[in-house]
């Protein structure tokens, strides 16, 4: 079988980074992902993991190509035409795929002009991992396309203090840097308010004050608005914003939206407006699971001069990520309590408990959804989310399959019927089996202890 170019791939995609200045945050968002699935003397077929890209096929056709036809005859000889497939992974690695703690030397710079942009907010240094990466994937594309051709609008939501605004700030940073030609806007839902309110305030004395915000909001390439969820109840501006928005929209221009929940759960708002939101790309990020708040709390270490402890991190890392803002604030917290505490004093774990008891609450009810367990179970079980919700029987899919209903039943308040329907199953019958498969195997497995009580301490559950 013909295995050139796989057998030199590293080379080849080496080769196209280094001769076509594929910038790095490019090269592993979307270089590095890619694999060599077949080939013969003439033709090749490549793979885009959608898992982990999104679904980029045209992007990757469009721009990588000819780079890539370049690259394989350099270091193969061998001419071939190239076929993109785009498929999900069925190994998707459990926990961090990857971050970074690369310092931008035009930051200062930037800041300095952009007064909006947040320091250290950028691609380099946000934690990517199986509960952020579509949405990771989705921020890089647009920020490389800011034509309104890619994901257009895209709509970012999650709970408080998960990564919105770091990826509105690293698409925003991203464009002033390497597509300077774009006039690109960011503002917040608050900021926009005040600008409606005042404008029309100031159109009874001024009748150029509404004409001048339209002009400031419509007359851009590029606009990003976070938390529009607290513009909704006020109709004269969220009536404002969606007129600029079709006209943005209208005339391709590339719009991204932050809020706390998907469009079409946000009460209260019309469905034109939910329509016109999801017609982009929806994506979601998830709370942190263990791994990647330790990633997180590793990388906060990275050349700073007090290093916690590996346990310390660990206790912080299982208790207090609910968002990234909580596990950032104890992180800070508990090394302040180090610093106060002098070298030679050692840090225990009774110390950081009582230091962080306003933050964690360990007798705290937990709000799990089955979604968010599946995902967990599915990345601590390396099985793919569409195949444990399938109808295979094999011990390697079924058994997760039993460990989702049995965690579903004792941390959830779903009834048994609605876990059934949450993993595809016909009945509650097929629950109440598999809970009682589990607890039964509880009392004389310790290695499905073990597990439990790690998937327990991923889950942030007692």
């Amino acid at each position: 079988m013909e295995t050139a170019i796989k057998d030199n791939w590293t080379q080849i995609i080496e080769f196209l980074r280094d001769n076509y200045d594929v910038l790095n945050i490019l090269y592993r968002t979307w270089i590095l992902p890619l694999e060599v699935i077949s080939e013969s003397d003439s033709e090749v077929t490549i793979a885009i993991d959608e898992s982990k890209q999104g679904d980029i096929t045209g992007l990757i056709d469009k721009k990588y190509r000819i780079p890539l036809q370049t690259s394989i005859e350099a270091i193969t000889g061998k001419t071939v035409s190239i076929t993109f497939v785009s498929r999900n992974s069925q190994n998707e690695e459990k926990g961090v795929s990857s971050y970074y703690n690369s310092e931008d030397q035009k930051t200062k710079t930037l800041e300095e002009k952009y007064i909006f942009l947040r320091s250290g907010h950028s691609f380099d240094n946000f934690v990517v991992s199986s509960s952020n990466r579509l949405a990771h994937a989705a921020a890089v594309a647009v920020a490389e396309n800011p034509n309104g051709q890619i994901y257009n609008p895209l709509f970012l939501y999650s709970g408080p203090g998960l990564g919105k605004t770091h990826l509105m700030h690293s698409i925003s940073r991203y464009i002033l840097e390497n597509h300077p030609e774009y006039k690109l806007l960011y503002t917040t839902s608050e900021k926009f308010t005040n600008d409606v309110v005042e404008s029309i305030m100031d159109n009874k004395q001024n009748k150029s004050a509404l004409p001048n915000l339209r002009d400031k909001y419509r007359n851009v390439d590029v606009l990003l608005i976070d938390d529009i969820q607290f513009i909704i109840e006020k109709k004269s501006t969220l009536q404002e914003f969606f007129h600029t928005f079709e006209e943005l929209f209208q005339n391709g221009k590339q719009l991204v939206i932050s809020s706390d929940k998907p469009p079409s759960e946000m009460e209260g708002l019309e469905e034109r407006y939910k329509t016109r939101f999801s017609s982009g790309l929806p994506v979601d990020i998830q709370p942190p699971d263990y791994e990647t708040a330790m990633a997180i709390l590793k990388l906060k270490q990275t050349n700073e001069d007090i290093q916690l402890s590996e346990d310390i991190l660990s206790y912080i890392a299982s208790n207090a990520r609910s968002s990234i803002r909580d596990l950032e604030g104890a992180y800070t917290k508990v090394k302040l309590l180090s610093k106060l505490s002098g070298p030679d004093r050692e840090i225990t774990q009774e110390m950081v408990e009582n230091a962080l008891k306003d933050i964690i609450n360990e007798n705290s009810t937990v709000n799990l959804t089955a979604e968010y367990i599946i995902d967990v179970v599915c990345s601590h079980f390396n099985v793919d989310k569409d195949r444990l919700l399938s109808e295979r029987r094999t011990k390697e899919i079924s058994y997760p399959r039993q460990i989702c209903m049995y965690l579903c039943s004792e941390y959830t308040s779903l009834t048994q019927q609605v876990i059934a329907e949450k993993l595809k199953r016909k009945n509650h019958t097929t629950v109440n089996h598999a809970v009682k498969t589990i607890k039964d195997d509880l009392l004389v497995d310790n290695e499905l202890q073990n597990t439990i009580n790690v998937l327990k301490k991923k889950l942030n559950v007692n």
